[in-house]
């Protein structure tokens, strides 16, 4: 086991996963402490390293692409102080964390861990129930629908549209973007079967966010809440809208009648994909059963 005790919080490693306690220190940015304690399972991970400074360092985890849904929904728009997959390392703590990196790095050898793209969301995301609000109103998440209220200086679009009121099965996806100089962000909602045309202040859909503090936090944290529990980026089209109710078209043959295993191979991820939308109220029994017999006819004439 490993573990590094600093200023900015607490890492152990066991062998297993990378479990993080934030500090409670003045210093240690709201959103890490809004998380909470936090574990990273190995296999997750990309890498990690220790950058050396002139007073301490940083110890740095690389998260694989599409494994955490906080990252995934943010986009990188997370300042570095708020990013929880970096410690601040104090001054006389070098070899601790220097040891931390080499016991990690170890395991990610043993464990021939990929550090390629992860086709599922690794992490659990962020605990629920949630509220965060932004500069016109206050989004709630309770694991199973999405509310928004307004306030009183939200724009008459918004107060016309009134409070909202969204199933998780109902939406499509969930954007997050941080302010960027007089650029406004957003927290956004997309239902399914709907684009987004409209600017944040006005679309009622979304709650307009000013800089990047507390509030700001909280509202990515209840992006990647929400995000957890949709289907993965990596799926697509497949997983982001009943249209996977229409199947794609059949392959076409690998040499004399046979298809390729790559075919083979999507065609079952197909079906474990419908299985998913099923399984979590997106797909209706009719719907599913239409979708599955389709992709298995696709299957048949491939083989």
């Amino acid at each position: 086991m490993a573990e590094l005790m600093v200023r900015d919080g607490t890492w152990t490693f066991d062998g297993d996963a990378v479990r993080m306690v934030p500090g409670r220190e003045r210093g240690v940015h709201q959103l890490r402490q809004d998380l909470g304690e936090y574990a990273v399972p190995l296999a997750a991970l990309a890498g990690i390293a220790y950058e050396p400074a002139r007073k301490g360092g940083r110890l740095r985890l690389r998260i694989r692409d599409g494994a955490d849904p906080l990252l995934q929904v943010t986009g990188g728009g997370l300042p570095a102080d708020a990013n929880p997959y970096q410690l601040s390392v104090d001054a006389g703590r070098t070899d601790v964390a220097e040891y931390f990196v080499h016991e990690v790095r170890q395991a990610l050898t043993l464990e021939q861990v990929p550090e390629g793209p992860a086709d599922r969301y690794l992490l659990p995301g962020p605990a629920v129930p949630l509220s965060a609000a932004g500069v016109d109103g206050l989004a709630t998440f309770d694991g199973e629908r999405v509310r928004i209220e307004w306030r009183w200086n939200t724009s008459e679009n918004k107060k016309h549209a009134g409070p909202r009121d969204f199933p998780l099965a109902g939406l499509e996806a969930v954007e997050w973007r941080a302010a960027v100089g007089l650029e406004s962000g957003f927290l956004r909602f997309r239902p399914r079967g709907t684009t987004p045309h409209m600017k944040p202040e006005h679309d009622p859909n979304a709650i307009e966010l000013w800089g990047f503090k507390k509030e700001s936090g909280r509202t990515a944290l209840l992006a990647a809440a929400v995000a957890a529990r949709l289907p993965h980026p990596s799926a697509g089209p497949a997983l982001l809208s009943k249209a996977t109710a229409v199947p794609p078209p059949a392959p076409e043959p690998a040499g004399e009648g046979t298809a390729s295993g790559n075919d083979h191979d999507a065609l079952l991820r197909r079906l474990r994909e419908l299985g998913e939308l099923h399984r979590d109220g997106v797909l209706t029994e009719e719907e599913f059963t239409t979708a599955k017999a389709a992709v298995l006819r696709s299957f048949h004439s491939a083989g």
